[in-house]
């Protein structure tokens, strides 16, 4: 009995095991057919990634150009009056009439202001006066020495009270001189700082009279200028103020001295001034310009990406692709710049004049991009720019 039980049990045991075998089996076949599936994906992916290539850039182009430009020294500088002064009184007195109005121009002579002098005029007068008395009386002193009717000493007595009557009389026709303030050279007054009626004591400030055609600039240059700075050198001018505007004169002084603690050397320019926009004190920016010219290579200065490690544009270069297109490629290439000047900068090595750079749009490239050009929506790039108010 127990020999015919276990016969039965035999082939339910044998039919589990095939049964997860089989389970086990399809199991490892579905898991590796979804591995190749994936696979075969990725290796798809990886090849669409090697063959593919990104759209062109859109850019703009300029060329590298071989120019002249004047050899210059900047400076920062400060406008000076040819001839300024503080009209002040000399004398005391009550102020009866005021000859100029604040701001006004006014020429050399010109009363200013008139101090009441009736005092003075009255004292005047009398020492008039004592002065004919006193010329007479010497007249008759010589007469009666002459004859010996009197003796040296009196002449002499006549003669220097008569000599101190003429000094009063010129002592005083001076004070009144004074009391009428005249403008000393040709300029513009300042605000007036009196009134009428107003009793000035010496020294009292008036107005400030300051002649500003034509006009100074001071600046400083360094040492090292000497070597190619004369009198007589063209400077340029230019202020915040006006900035349309530029002016030009000569340089007329330089110091004999150099500054010992900054190493610089004091210069001073002079410009014509005829509509008086420029005023002493102003801030102005001074180019001290040499006859003689300079080859630079130059380039838009919106070309170059600049860099902690060095400053960098982009070249175009001519390639073709694998369909034997010709097709334009950026190349990065570093270069050493030199002086800028408008929208303008100088190159002073790694290019050369003819090449072709990326002009706007260098940011958004990298070595070997291909580019499509559209000069269409290039800006402009010059050496003098205006910007036009719209």
């Amino acid at each position: 009995m127990e020999t015919a039980t276990h016969s039965r049990h035999l082939p339910r045991r044998s039919n589990r095991r095939r049964v997860w075998i089989v389970a086990v089996a399809a199991l490892v076949a579905v898991v590796l057919i979804l591995v190749g599936i994936k696979a075969a994906q990725i290796r798809s992916m990886i090849n669409a990634g090697k063959s593919f290539a990104p759209p062109p850039e859109s850019v703009t182009s300029a060329k590298v150009e071989a120019s002249q430009w004047e050899s210059s020294r900047s400076a920062v500088g400060t406008l000076v009056a040819v001839r300024a002064v503080t009209v002040a009184s000399e004398v005391p007195g009550l102020v009866r009439r005021i000859g100029f109005d604040s701001g006004a121009v006014v020429r050399r002579g010109e009363v200013l202001v008139e101090l009441d002098a009736s005092t003075e005029q009255a004292q005047l007068t009398a020492a008039k006066a004592d002065a004919e008395l006193a010329r007479a009386t010497l007249e008759r002193s010589r007469t009666l020495r002459a004859s010996d009717y009197s003796s040296a000493a009196e002449l002499d007595a006549s003669d220097a009270r008569a000599k101190q009557t003429v000094a009063n009389v010129a002592m005083l026709q001076a004070t009144i001189a004074k009391k009428t303030i005249r403008a000393p050279f040709d300029g513009r007054v300042a605000i007036r700082q009196v009134e009428l009626g107003q009793v000035l004591s010496p020294g009292t400030l008036i107005a400030s009279l300051q002649s500003i055609q034509p006009i100074h600039v001071d600046f400083w240059l360094p040492q090292q200028a000497l070597t190619d700075l004369a009198p007589g050198m063209k400077v340029r001018l230019r202020t915040d103020v006006f900035p349309q505007q530029s002016w030009e004169g000569a340089v007329t002084t330089i110091n004999p001295e150099v500054d010992v603690s900054t190493r610089n050397v004091r210069v001073r320019g002079t410009l014509p001034n005829p509509d008086g926009r420029l005023r002493p004190g102003m801030f102005a920016n001074v180019d001290v310009i040499s006859p003689e010219k300079r080859p630079v290579l130059v380039i838009p200065a919106t070309a170059v990406i600049y860099a902690p490690y060095g400053d960098s544009v982009f070249a175009l270069e001519e390639k073709k692709d694998p369909a034997g297109q010709a097709t334009l490629v950026a190349r990065q290439k570093f270069v050493r710049l030199g002086e800028r000047r408008g929208d303008l900068v100088a190159v002073v090595s790694g290019l050369t004049a003819g090449e072709t750079v990326v002009s706007s749009g260098a940011f958004k490239l990298r070595n070997g991009a291909t580019v499509v050009v559209r000069n269409d929506l290039a800006p402009s790039a010059e050496l003098a720019p205006k910007p036009v108010d719209k």
